[in-house]
């Protein structure tokens, strides 16, 4: 089992020398990731299915991580999730292979369609378009990552005649991992992902996610250039032992809990109490 934290770039790490010392405390203590949401705006006064207050602060992903792997050497760096239907994936594809290159290959880039249809309209985009965007999206940021001479025609997105350098590190770039439960974006994790992703999840919510994944891959063919299904989640609850044994034995990968808020002697004695459990 690997173990990630959640909430390295907003809340209480949104200040910058409060994030550093967490990530590099983090980091010694053995942790294998850092992870962070994104939320361009938040809808004021909040209303559903916002997740957080107006005045909670988030830093943009890719300046947020890109500040930790200034200050950090090995663990890796999560986004828990871009909101990539909200993006020009020509720029976000450019945004995220620098961020591969300045943290020396440690991204995993972690991509959802958006829930949250207050955002969507603020920037402009038709929230019925999210999953359409999304699939063409990932296809449009790895032609640019990985054709010699990227080109790409889409609804959306088309180009030719480009390159965007300098490429991600990691060969065939960051690894993607796809948050959410749909069915559109299960069918999006076996067919275009290296990984899954669930969010403020309980021990029976993930069996029955890791169930229909099981069935649709017995009808889907999966890229064998996608290897095996990485599965990550943020769990609902606090971890114990027992709970870990048993996240594993679902096929749980990656356990990436969520820091506390209350301040930063907390998030000090919460990692305290986690390291005994990292094997």
């Amino acid at each position: 089992m690997k173990f990630g934290l959640f909430g390295a770039c907003s809340g209480i790490c949104a200040d910058p020398d409060v994030a550093a010392r967490v990530a590099q405390r983090a980091e010694a203590a053995g942790f294998e990731s850092l992870w962070t949401g994104e939320h361009v705006v938040l809808p004021e006064p909040r209303q559903a299915p916002s997740p957080a207050e107006p005045d909670f602060p988030m830093l943009h992903p890719a300046t947020g991580l890109a500040y930790l792997a200034a200050v950090t050497r090995r663990i890796r760096l999560g986004t828990g999730i871009v909101l990539i239907a909200q993006r020009n994936p020509v720029v976000l594809a450019k945004e995220m292979a620098s961020l591969d290159v300045l943290s020396r290959g440690r991204l995993i880039l972690g991509i959802g369609a958006g829930y949250l249809h207050q955002e969507f309209r603020a920037l402009g985009i038709p929230f019925e378009e999210r999953g359409a965007r999304t699939d063409e999206a990932i296809d449009a940021m790895r032609a640019l990552w990985l054709q010699p001479h990227p080109a790409f025609r889409g609804r959306f997105t088309s180009f030719n005649n480009v390159q965007a350098q300098p490429r991600p590190t990691q060969p065939g770039g960051p690894p993607i991992v796809i948050g959410g439960s749909s069915d559109a974006a299960l069918r999006r994790t076996l067919l275009k992902a290296q990984g899954w992703y669930g969010f403020a999840m309980d021990e029976a919510q993930v069996e029955q996610v890791l169930a229909r994944l099981a069935r649709l891959g017995e009808q889907l063919e999966r890229p064998p250039e996608l290897g095996p299904l990485e599965i990550s989640l943020s769990p609902r609850g606090a971890l114990t032992p027992e709970r870990i044994a048993r996240f594993a034995e679902l096929g749980v990968h990656r356990l990436i809990p969520l820091m506390p808020q209350d301040s930063e002697v907390a998030i000090a004695r919460w990692l305290d109490s986690l390291e005994p459990m990292l094997g």
